[in-house]
């Protein structure tokens, strides 16, 4: 594994500054959960199953303070405020909201318990969640590499790696497992408008591991593909609805159009905590718009006009008809998704 975005030590949260990547491996240690949900709202961690993972240990750091000498009522008072706010942190990505229900949940199916053995429930609650999310991005990496051929060129799009996730990551778990299975393979990650986590985070992450990796303006993929230089595009997700549309990262959806048009797979890499199950199409997706200064002055330097009208989804939906497969800890799913899912979840 080439970098561990995420530990629970000494009853706080350690997190790697993604913000600070490439130029700067910062880490930051967290020890209440407004920090840490700032933390998430800020980007300084991002991908779906680390934002999932890092909320739950949020709920643990922000009733840490409680002993059996408190009012249990208040305890559950705070526990309510604490998963209120880390759910306002981000509007789209799904694994946020499951980790929080599992801790809420698992907080009300002992809540006959005094308050040391609650504390303790959750804090056992999250690091399952972590280590589950190990195994999950294991199984992902080698049912996905199963795709993977020698001398095969993968795009990727945006960073499902390590630093998303509590494990090797979703869509590069794939090439990490793929590499270490001695197949020689070469990867085209997108920079990734406007906050460019594919030329900051993906290509420094896959240098670590020692991967082949070679960095594309996202309006370049087309022409990669006229060339016959793309194989396979496998990216992550952050929410998948029952019949298979998917939110990712902004620009997800042209590389679906565009292999689609070029014949190429498209695959997407995610947990089956990705899937919400209670939504039919991605049109009820929320979508979150970011702030205008990502664009009109991304990394410090005003590159448009004063006062102009900015559009910043951070995500688009790519519908399912564009989609090949998806890659999950308990196989690989293909069409019709829907059907198939039912036999998965």
């Amino acid at each position: 594994m080439p970098v561990e975005s995420i530990q629970w030590k000494d009853n706080k949260v350690i997190l790697i500054d993604q913000t600070r990547l490439p130029l700067d491996l910062i880490y930051l240690t967290i020890d209440d959960y407004q920090t840490l949900g700032t933390a998430i709202r800020r980007l300084q961690v991002r991908g779906a199953p680390a934002i999932g993972i890092a909320a739950a240990y949020g709920v643990v750091i922000g009733i840490q303070n409680f002993s059996d000498n408190d009012a249990k009522i208040k305890f559950f008072e705070q526990l309510e405020k604490i998963i209120g706010f880390l759910k306002s942190t981000r509007p789209t990505a799904v694994n946020l909201f499951w980790a929080l229900d599992r801790m809420r949940k698992v907080a009300y199916q002992n809540q006959a318990a005094n308050i040391s053995t609650l504390k303790q429930k959750l804090l056992t609650e999250a690091l399952q969640i972590h280590e589950s999310d190990r195994e999950t991005c294991r199984l992902i990496g080698e049912y996905g590499a199963e795709l993977i051929s020698v001398d095969m060129n993968i795009l990727t799009h945006c960073n499902a790696g390590a630093l998303a996730t509590g494990g090797i990551g979703t869509a590069l778990g794939i090439v990490y497992t793929a590499a270490n299975q001695g197949k020689k393979i070469h990867v085209y990650a997108d920079e990734t408008r406007p906050l460019l986590q594919g030329s900051r985070l993906t290509t420094w992450e896959l240098r670590q591991a020692g991967i082949d990796v070679t960095l594309n303006c996202d309006n370049m993929a087309a022409f990669l593909m006229q060339q016959n230089k793309i194989d396979i595009v496998i990216v992550g997700a952050d929410r998948i609805a029952r019949n298979g549309d998917t939110a990712n990262k902004i620009g997800t959806y042209n590389l679906a159009v565009l292999a689609q048009q070029h014949q190429i797979p498209f695959y997407i890499a995610a947990p089956l905590s990705t899937f919400d199950f209670n939504i039919e199409t991605g049109t009820e997706i929320p979508v979150e718009e970011r702030a205008p200064i990502e664009i009109t002055e991304g990394f410090g330097r005003r590159t448009a006009p004063d006062n102009i009208k900015v559009y910043n989804p951070a995500f688009d939906i790519t519908p399912h008809l564009f989609i090949t497969g998806f890659i999950t800890e308990k196989g690989i799913i293909t069409p019709p998704f829907q059907e198939n899912l039912k036999n998965k979840a």
